[in-house]
């Protein structure tokens, strides 16, 4: 969905959440494949079970990459990406978990072009217990309405 909403038009609090997606092996043989991480956290099974999680997890930047993507099921014509802080990855995924992604506004300031504001959102994403996984910041460069 296409939309314009200005600096002026974001209000600090206002939440929306998406829908689930679950990790599958595929993801993860995929995402090790285009980004050549094929460290044995994610891809050998037999090693795994000696650590303390038991099974392979997913890449914290596996987990990343889909959640902004799940997120941006809005298309907002006047704001682009200007960066991301502080992502943690508080809990590991593992296949077969389902995640859900919740973007809340949690700040507004202006930028040094006057024409321009920053909007933070807070990104949460949740497995299927309702365990925060990873958080971050996302940075939107925003347009400012005239007038």
């Amino acid at each position: 969905m296409f939309i314009q909403k200005y600096y002026q038009e974001f209000e600090i609090g206002e939440e929306r959440t998406t829908i689930g997606r679950t990790i599958t092996e595929t993801d993860i043989v995929m995402h090790a494949g285009q980004t050549g991480d094929f460290f044995p956290h994610h891809m050998d099974k037999e090693w795994c079970k000696t650590q303390t999680f038991k099974k392979r997890i997913a890449h914290g930047t596996l987990i990343f990459s889909v959640a902004i993507g799940m997120a941006a099921n809005v298309i907002n014509e006047v704001a682009m990406t200007y960066g991301y802080e502080r992502l943690r990855f508080t809990h590991p995924v593992f296949i077969g978990d389902t995640i859900r992604v919740k973007i809340s506004i949690s700040n507004k300031k202006d930028h040094k072009k006057p024409q321009y504001g920053i909007v933070t959102e807070k990104v949460e994403v949740f497995n299927q217990y309702d365990e925060l996984v990873m958080f971050c910041e996302h940075l939107l460069l925003t347009e400012k309405k005239e007038g």
